[in-house]
């Protein structure tokens, strides 16, 4: 069994993100890892942790503040005042002062990478359905469905940002079948794996599959959130998308560990706490109430990750839907 990409040797990494190209950002010094001071933090210190991890291009500057699990007290900041000019191989070369001061972990560097195009569903109606395809060397090619399982589909539906994995067919009609090379058999994942590269598989390219055994898979489409009726984005009422429509959340056991997970989805900085009144201020929605009796550990990355009834099962009306308010980043 061989793994799509060796491991790195980065001394870099990302920490309590979704996906390895998101999260609080660590460096390895003399042995230890720490973190970094974000004074002076920008874009083009992001563009070159990026490159260095192979991720996709920067995307932005969250804080480190945001992601679970928080820094452990002992753990140091090691280096502050990085000054990258975004040319840079690795975050190391870039100008920057071990002798920190004044910095604790509230002010934990953070990095949002996009994830490199590696894998994607090809030939179905939009992305998130279709015919399993991998890249290698430059070139796309198909995914033979020996030892393929809905535990793959789940992982391939997470990595491309789509919603849960509701269907895999282990063959494609004359319509749907690809060309070209068959790049991989015999991936056998866990379910658990943040990418497909994650999921061990036999060699490139050395299979005696053909494509009518090439590996579909149709995910739900997207999950998203959105706050709605204030003047700002980080403060309005929850609304949810789900199969295509926009619907609100009851408030039946909300409560601040929820607002939290809301307000880091969104990029926001913490939750305020809204009155009461507060909440009532941007009115009731309209529509159907998609989640009701949510409950977060604190710990999700997303509000789907959270516990809550079938979605449009609820006792609610409007008069309490969700509102949330959080500070601005």
């Amino acid at each position: 069994m061989s793994h799509f990409f060796a491991e790195s040797l980065s001394r870099v990494r990302l920490v309590g993100g979704p996906h390895r190209c998101e999260g609080r950002v660590e460096v390895e010094l003399r042995g230890h890892w720490g973190t970094v001071c974000d004074d002076g933090w920008d874009i083009q210190d992001v563009a070159v942790v990026c490159r260095e991890l192979g991720c996709g291009a920067a995307n932005g500057t969250p804080s480190g503040f945001l992601y679970e699990p928080s820094t452990e007290k002992e753990q140091k900041t090691l280096i502050q005042e990085v000054n990258c000019n975004g040319i840079e191989d690795t975050l190391l070369q870039c100008k920057h002062s071990e002798d920190v001061f004044d910095c604790g972990h509230d002010e934990d560097a953070a990095a949002l990478c996009e994830i490199p195009e590696s894998v994607r569903l090809a030939g179905g109606l939009g992305r998130c359905k279709g015919r399993v395809e991998v890249k290698h060397q430059g070139k796309w090619g198909t995914v033979c469905n020996a030892g393929w399982n809905l535990s793959a589909a789940k992982v391939v539906c997470r990595q491309l940002g789509c919603g849960k994995a509701i269907l895999t067919q282990r063959f494609c009609n004359k319509a749907t079948q690809g060309q070209g090379t068959i790049w991989l058999s015999h991936v056998s994942c866990s379910g658990q794996e943040v990418s497909l590269q994650d999921c061990p598989s036999g060699n490139w390219g050395k299979n005696n599959c053909t494509h009518e055994e090439d590996t579909w898979v149709e995910c739900e489409d997207p999950f998203d959130l959105r706050l709605v009726g204030g003047d700002i984005r980080c403060s309005g009422r929850l609304e949810v998308l789900h199969r295509g429509v926009w619907g609100s959340v009851c408030d039946d056991g909300w409560g601040e560990t929820e607002d939290r997970v809301v307000c880091k989805q969104l990029g926001c900085e913490e939750s305020l706490s809204p009155s009461v009144k507060a909440r009532r201020s941007f009115g009731p929605g309209v529509g159907p109430i998609w989640l009701d009796d949510v409950h977060c550990s604190g710990k999700e990355q997303s509000l789907e990750q959270c516990q809550h009834r079938f979605w449009g099962y609820h006792n609610c009306d409007h008069k309490e839907d969700v509102t949330v308010i959080c500070s601005e980043p």
